[in-house]
């Protein structure tokens, strides 16, 4: 009987370590996934403060972390707070039914507002404004001066003010978009600061959409005069 029992407890034994070992087996590809986007976060923002030319390890150690830090709070905000969590509705500024992107811009926007203030503040304390201003347009892929030599081109005789207005827009969105994870997501950040420059522009003796027209006639004219050069 005594061998029965012991048996008995063995097996019961074992049966019941048995799922904390399968639950143990299925979190190490989670923390281990973690650990590696983790890493990749580290890489990409020791590169960004690396192009700086600092030549200063523990300022690169100090700039480093707090980039890295950003990284990680905006990607785990937004894994956290998919589309799903906003529900569908109408945009109430154009009555259209909100997008796939209008749903995720809203997630994204409700992160704390602590995660900006901590990057900037950590930038700030190790960079002047025109270091600061480095790092942020590698989150946005140079979208400021892109755009800015985009109004250079469109804008006819563009004047010192209108240059200074509409980059400092441009700048606002640049801050701001460093927030948001996808590039479609920055893309949409900046179309807003876009709009404000040409409503500007409109309000101030310009008329955007007809020099958006003229320019672009003037480049589809001058590709058809190239091809056409390169036919004969």
């Amino acid at each position: 009987m005594k061998k029965i029992v012991n048996t008995c407890l063995f097996i019961a034994g074992v049966l019941s370590a048995a799922p904390v070992f399968s639950q143990t087996q299925s979190a190490m590809p989670v923390a281990s996934a973690e650990a590696k986007a983790d890493a990749e976060q580290e890489k990409k923002a020791a590169e960004w403060i690396s192009s700086l030319n600092l030549n200063d390890p523990d300022k690169e150690k100090r700039l480093t972390g707090v980039v890295a830090t950003h990284l990680n709070a905006i990607r785990d905000w937004h894994n956290e707070h998919p589309v799903t969590t906003v529900p569908a509705g109408i945009n109430p500024v154009t009555g259209k039914p909100l997008s796939e992107l209008d749903r995720q811009l809203i997630a994204d926007s409700a992160i704390p507002k602590t995660v900006h203030e901590e990057l900037m503040t950590g930038l700030q304390k190790d960079l002047d404004k025109k270091q600061v201003d480095a790092v942020l347009d590698k989150y946005t892929i140079g979208k400021v001066a892109f755009t800015m030599n985009g109004y250079r081109a469109i804008v006819p005789n563009i004047t010192a003010q209108e240059e200074e207005t509409i980059l400092g827009f441009l700048e606002q969105a640049r801050e701001q978009a460093v927030d948001y994870k996808s590039m479609k997501e920055i893309s949409a950040i900046f179309e807003i600061y876009k709009t404000k420059s040409e409503q500007y522009l409109n309000a101030n003796g310009r008329n955007w959409r007809e020099m958006y027209n003229t320019y672009t006639a003037a480049i589809k004219a001058k590709k058809a005069a190239e091809k056409k050069q390169a036919t004969n």
